[in-house]
């Protein structure tokens, strides 16, 4: 589920684009292959015909119920989770079956910083919070991968946005002259 590029201003382009970290997927992943294993063990060692077939029905049920609860959905969650960041604008989407997104316009954010406890070291992801301007404040990102790049990233985009939307002192003092000739004829 690609996020759509029409929610894209037209001078605007995607910087990076990024899911949670994959550590997400680790128990989809374990329930998936538990309820295989549970199935697989059902049909060696149950007895075919009569109470073994109901016992290997009710096995498969309960395997196909754990996978779409505990394997499905988190992954179709964290499919459908963005972290957006482009040259204008933090955006962040969310939502299976409603969707959420918050847009961060670069000119309001304040400041950002980054956090990892050990096992986020270890396997790359933090969390990262962006504090902005306006009246919901702080937006937090957990399970950001390789957050201390996307923070760095952060501050480079922040920068850059001020910079091609503030006047240098060149440009000021021509104003300014511009200003004081039109004043003065």
């Amino acid at each position: 589920m690609a996020f759509p590029e029409d929610v894209l201003t037209e001078d605007e382009h995607v910087v990076l684009h990024l899911h949670p970290h994959w550590k997400a997927l680790i128990r989809p992943v374990a329930v998936l292959v538990l309820a295989i294993a549970a199935v697989v063990v059902g049909v060696v060692f149950l007895p075919s015909g009569g109470s073994g077939s109901v016992t290997l029905a009710v096995i498969g049920g309960l395997a196909l119920l754990a996978v779409l609860v505990l394997a499905v959905l988190p992954y179709v969650s964290w499919r459908t989770t963005h972290y957006l960041f482009t040259n204008e604008r933090v955006l962040l989407q969310h939502g299976v079956f409603s969707r959420e997104r918050r847009d961060i316009p670069l000119s309001r954010v304040n400041d950002h910083s980054m956090s990892q406890r050990f096992a986020g070291r270890l396997l790359g992801y933090g969390t990262l919070t962006i504090e902005s301007a306006g009246e919901r404040g702080q937006s937090v990102l957990h399970d950001v991968p390789s957050v201390d790049r996307v923070q760095t990233k952060l501050y480079e985009l922040v920068e850059a946005f001020h910079d091609r939307h503030s006047l240098g002192d060149g440009e000021l003092r021509e104003i300014l002259s511009e200003r004081d000739k039109s004043a003065g004829a």
